[in-house]
């Protein structure tokens, strides 16, 4: 077998070292987010795994992403080293009542999946026209 002990005593090591979320046994979905032109942006890293294994969903105001890569490890193969992370990740965001949860959109395109929401009308900042009175109270 080409995995000795040394092999699993590294891994032992690391782990105690740096904890779980460097070995990959504690995976992270690494988000991005901006308000660009009316709409907030969430950008989350995805790659390596197929579109059709991404799972968006909004319910009660929470936006739960959910994203599975599969390993691709031909037979007969054996790791050696493992970093990357193989299985289901999920991420929840908590939106503002200011967000339009009806008018999301999502698209993914090289490993970073994006996420639009747009901001309600009513929400948007919009300019109060000053007018002038042209009697005082006395």
């Amino acid at each position: 077998m080409y995995l000795t002990t040394l092999d699993r005593d590294f891994d032992r090591i690391v782990r105690r070292a740096f904890g779980p979320s460097m070995t990959g046994s504690s995976p992270v979905l690494p988000m991005d987010t901006v308000r660009r032109d009316g709409e907030v942006v969430l950008r989350f890293d995805v790659p390596g795994v197929d579109p059709e294994k991404i799972d968006v969903t909004v319910d009660h105001g929470t936006l739960t992403i959910s994203a599975t890569r599969e390993e691709t490890a031909a037979e007969g193969d054996a790791a050696v080293v493992r970093e990357r992370y193989y299985g289901t990740v999920t991420r929840r965001v908590r939106l503002s009542d200011n967000l339009d949860t009806e008018k999301i959109e999502a698209s993914n395109a090289h490993g970073v999946l994006e996420i639009r929401i747009p901001v309600r009308e009513e929400a948007k900042p919009r300019k109060i026209e000053v007018g002038t009175r042209k009697e005082l109270a006395s």
